[in-house]
């Protein structure tokens, strides 16, 4: 038995070797697979890529095939503008990609218009997902042509084969367009996204964060009878300002507050014009309330800054510490501790 064969269809030569296990197509080693196998290969790379970054694995790969393919055969068979018609025709059909033809030429602007009929993309979406539609043969000719004649082709689908169209149209022209900037292009849509996402998540966080500030902030905390105390803590902007005043003004009549105790020992010397200005203004407001409000935790430099600069403070009654401020509270309503 013969374990060498060969065969000549439409001018391009096959020979297989059962010995070693070769196939040689135009002399060069290939691989046959069946549209189901192929199937396989590509909804593993789906899976795992997802639908994005899948099609343009898919097209980076088909042009990029395409373009060895094209180098190939242009050293081999001299290909030019005269002879690609017959030369594309022949060789991808003995090759089982279906019948392609080039109806369409326009030598003056390099462009070329392929009829696609049956290839095995097509038929291997037909499988199962009818709906998809092919992007890897469709760019392998890119590639193809951009090794024949060594400028960069790219191309746009006019149609797909469907039940009512009998095969896909698709126009090539040379472009600035690459494989490398859709790569790019891909990769800063995807960092974008990435951004957004971390956006997105720091938003919340902060929001999280800044819910949990108000919750915590400046709480009121009830002592004796008619007697509240509002540590207040850190900076004070327009936003934590208005938390404050807000917060504050509605609990008082809650709690019958005849005396409001600010406790500033957790300022740190942090004391500025503008958390001076709503402390005065807090005091203001909860005196229309008939509450009087006493400064407590007032260190040293705390006092000469009050003293100096924030001379709107000194009409309110200053105490040393906490302790003072209750004992002061409890005086004023006639009581005491026993």
């Amino acid at each position: 038995m013969d374990k060498k064969k060969e065969l000549t269809v439409g001018g391009v030569e096959l020979k297989w070797d059962l010995e070693t296990g070769d196939v040689l197509f135009e002399n060069g080693d290939v691989v046959f697979f069946w549209i189901s196998a192929m199937k396989t290969f590509f909804d593993t790379i789906k899976e795992i890529s997802g639908v994005e970054a899948t099609k343009l694995v898919f097209e980076t790969t088909g042009f990029r095939q395409g373009l060895i393919v094209g180098e190939g055969f242009r050293d081999m068979k001299n290909i030019d503008t005269t002879n690609v018609v017959e030369w594309l025709s022949n060789t991808y059909a003995t090759a089982g990609w279906g019948k392609v033809e080039i109806k369409e030429i326009d030598i003056e602007n390099d462009t070329f218009s392929l009829y696609i009929q049956d290839d095995w993309e097509y038929k291997m979406n037909q499988l199962d997902d009818k709906n998809t539609k092919g992007i890897f043969v469709p760019s392998h000719y890119a590639g193809v042509l951009s090794g024949l004649f060594q400028k960069n082709y790219w191309y746009k689908i006019l149609q797909y084969q469907d039940e009512d169209h009998p095969h896909s149209i698709v126009k090539y022209f040379p472009s600035e367009v690459s494989i490398q900037h859709n790569i790019h292009e891909l990769s800063r849509r995807q960092e974008a996204e990435k951004i957004a996402q971390l956006e997105d998540l720091v938003n919340d966080k902060t929001k999280a964060l800044q819910d949990l500030v108000k919750e915590l902030s400046s709480p009121i905390i009830p002592v004796l009878e008619g007697i509240i105390v509002v540590p207040m803590i850190g900076i004070y902007d327009r936003e934590r300002t208005e938390d404050l005043l807000d917060n504050i003004l509605i609990q008082l009549p809650k709690y019958q507050a005849k005396y409001l105790l600010l406790d500033l020992t957790g300022l740190n010397g942090n004391m500025c014009e503008h958390t001076a200005a709503a402390i005065d203004k807090l005091g203001s407001a909860a005196r229309l309330l008939g509450t009087e409000v006493i400064l407590v935790g007032i260190s040293a430099e705390l006092a000469l800054t009050i003293t100096k600069t924030l001379t709107n403070l000194k009409e309110y009654e200053c105490l040393q510490s906490l302790q003072h401020g209750i004992y002061y509270a409890l005086g004023k309503s006639g009581r005491r501790i026993v």
